[in-house]
């Protein structure tokens, strides 16, 4: 629609035909020769005469001159709307700047082409050579030739390699548009269609509509977003993520490269757009708070010039100094290190790191994104993006949500239920190290959804209490209760991968000592508030308020009040994938384990994500309260215990190769 307004004021300019006109665009063209004479800036007559006599050379800048300048602007249009997205709402906008203005100047200012000036002794090569598309042909016998000051030929063509040069293309495009320009500027001048003068007018016009047209309008951070940057310390990065082992025996012994992998996501970045996003007015992660003055505006995302891929997709390689592959510690120490380290705010954040020497023919990728970027449904989204097949996959159906009065009434309920609820009643100790331990186990679907129908319960009842039960075992001192966060999806999960649209509610798990099946039951009592909407849409409604209506700073103290071990103090996270076998450029997946970040002084974190009929548990803890590696072996004990007379026969799989428990 664009496009039709900006050919309909051509249309309007081209029909402006007043007395004299024809007579005052000549007049103009004979002032610009002898200025260019005067200042010795008149390449054109030579140009012309040159190639006045060379037949074929003069066809083809005819139809270089008719063709290439539209070929090329419409070329990265289509390119940027398939591929980039974000960034053609911006290229289409500087474009249609450049049309009008240009538009603008052809009214006020008409202008006879040196090529008509015969008696000044310029030869109209485009007119006596008939090219097809060219003025002496009937496809634009009624254009307007009166249109020279600025050359929109030259000016489109420039206007192709400033913008590859404004998004960072890569230098051989550049270098080829680069050309492009040069042969366009002897085309106008040689086929004396256009003035130098009018180039270099186009030049001015180009860089002030690229450069005045924003290359990408600032965007306010969400509040449910900002929330993550607020509560985020050194000691506690707030980052998500996905650890994916690949089986590359289905690459028949072909080792995977990073240059694939690197291949694979500027594939999909059309698709990431926050991949290719900065952070702006963030202060650092420490300092004063109240005093710097970037506190007190929101964030906003910016685009991003360039990515360091380096950096963005490492490869690292586990084999020993023996030659031997590093196996589950070595892959599970590395996981640890780059949960325990902060994204810096300066770049996008997220890392894709492909890492080698596993096992003998066991590969592993881990994708980490910033919490602001995407919640933990949105990250599976992104992940999924890189995988094939691509088709969509069945979800868990979102939290049911009510509408209108009726969404009023589950709110102010839900505040009410949260101000009962009071904070964590012993809360773990510690927590607020540095260091992070990761640890995995599987355990097929089959064997949970059995467990389930066996004892009345849900599958993510089965699953809470195994983490109770696991943290009664691998902690002392053991507490009666601990209180976790259960994150609960507040969207479709087809829908957008960015942002955070999630909430929480607190469940005090029972982790103190006692059979089994009694501690599953006592869990399944209190996770029927997970049912109702009225907790979720009530700590919804309060992460979107508080950043609504409160400046950044009284945001940024509420979030890092209630989201730490004064409410909580750990979190279990249940995930739907996708239930069918995924690749990743022709490597089978073999495991897919969530990575949640630790809040504040909350030192345990389980991620649970359904797949391919299994369940894979990620888990992140602060060693100094309990290693992961014990916390996961004591969940899988306990789902040993809950399997009735151990005849269930399901696995829990601790890692690939590994010596499997027979439940």
């Amino acid at each position: 629609m664009r496009g039709l307004a900006v050919f309909a004021v051509y249309v309007v300019v081209n029909g402006l035909d007043w007395p004299g006109r024809a007579a005052t665009a000549r007049g103009h063209a004979e002032d610009i020769l002898r200025l260019e004479r005067r200042l010795h800036l008149d390449p054109e007559a030579a140009l012309n005469r040159w190639l006045a006599p060379h037949h074929a050379l003069r066809v083809f800048a005819n139809y270089e001159y008719a063709t290439t300048y539209v070929l090329s602007a419409f070329a990265l249009l289509y390119w940027l709307w398939r591929v980039r997205p974000e960034l053609y709402a911006w290229a289409r906008t500087s474009f249609i700047w450049l049309n009008l203005t240009a538009i603008a100047g052809f009214a006020a200012y008409p202008l006879t082409p040196p090529r008509l000036l015969l008696h000044q002794g310029f030869v109209d090569t485009v007119r006596n050579g008939h090219t097809w598309g060219s003025w002496g042909s009937p496809l634009v016998g009624h254009a307007n030739q009166l249109a020279a000051m600025p050359s929109l030929h030259f000016g489109w063509a420039l206007w192709v390699s400033a913008v590859l040069a404004r998004i960072s293309g890569s230098r051989r495009v550049q270098l080829l548009s680069g050309g492009h320009v040069l042969l366009t500027l002897w085309v106008i001048l040689a086929t004396a269609n256009h003035f130098l003068l009018d180039a270099l007018v186009s030049v001015a016009l180009v860089a002030a509509c690229v450069r005045w047209t924003p290359l990408a309008p600032a965007r306010k951070v969400a509040a449910a977003d900002a929330f993550f940057l607020y509560v985020e310390r050194r000691t506690a990065p707030q980052h998500v993520g996905g650890v994916v082992l690949l089986d590359l025996s289905t690459r028949a012994g072909v080792p995977l490269r990073r240059e694939e992998v690197v291949a694979r996501v500027q594939e999909q970045l059309g698709s990431l757009p926050r991949f290719r996003q900065v952070l702006d007015r963030v202060g650092p992660l420490d300092g004063p708070r109240w005093l710097d003055r970037r506190r007190w505006r929101r964030a906003v995302w910016r685009q991003s010039d360039r990515l360091d891929w380096d950096w963005h997709v490492p490869e690292v390689d586990l084999t020993g100094a023996d030659g031997e592959p590093g196996g589950e510690p070595a892959f599970h120490r590395l996981v640890a290190d780059l949960a325990a380290t902060p994204l810096p705010r300066d770049r996008p954040l997220w890392r894709l790191v492909l890492v080698q020497g596993i096992g003998t023919s066991t590969a592993g990728v881990i994708l980490i994104v910033h919490h602001v970027v995407a919640d933990g449904i949105g990250t599976v989204a992104q992940a999924l993006r890189l995988l094939s097949p691509e088709q969509g996959h069945r979800h868990a159906a979102p939290v049911r949500r009510a509408q209108g009065w009726a969404a009023v009434r589950e709110v102010v309920v839900g505040i009410t239920q949260l101000a009962r609820d009071g904070g964590a009643r012993d809360p773990l100790p510690g927590g607020d190290s540095a260091q992070r331990s990761y640890s995995t186990v599987q355990l097929p679907l089959r064997t949970l959804r059995t467990m389930a129908r066996t004892y009345g319960v849900r599958s993510t009842d089965v699953l809470l209490s195994a983490v109770a039960g696991g943290l009664g075992r691998s902690m002392v001192p053991v507490r009666e209760h601990v209180r976790v966060s259960v994150p609960l999806m507040m969207r479709d999960p087809a829908t957008a991968a960015e942002g955070n649209v999630t909430a929480a509610v607190m469940v005090d798990l029972p982790v103190g000592p006692r059979a089994e099946p009694t501690r599953l039951a006592e869990v399944a009592a209190e996770t029927g508030r997970l049912a109702s909407p009225s907790r979720a849409m009530a700590s919804r409604f309060v992460m979107q308020a508080t950043g609504a209506v409160f400046p950044p700073p009284v945001h940024a103290w509420f979030a890092r009040t209630v989201y730490g071990h004064r409410y909580f103090s750990a979190i279990v996270s249940d995930m739907p994938g996708p239930p069918r076998q995924l690749y990743l450029l022709g490597a089978r997946l073999e495991a897919a384990f969530p990575l949640l970040p630790l809040a504040p002084r909350a030192p345990v974190a389980v991620g649970g994500l359904s797949w391919n009929g299994v369940l894979c548990l990620g888990i992140s803890t602060d060693p100094e309260v309990v290693p992961a590696d014990a916390l996961a072996a004591a969940v899988a004990d306990v789902f040993a215990a809950l399997a009735p007379g151990n005849q269930i026969g399901a696995e829990v799989r601790p890692f690939p190769d590994a010596t499997t428990t027979s439940l």
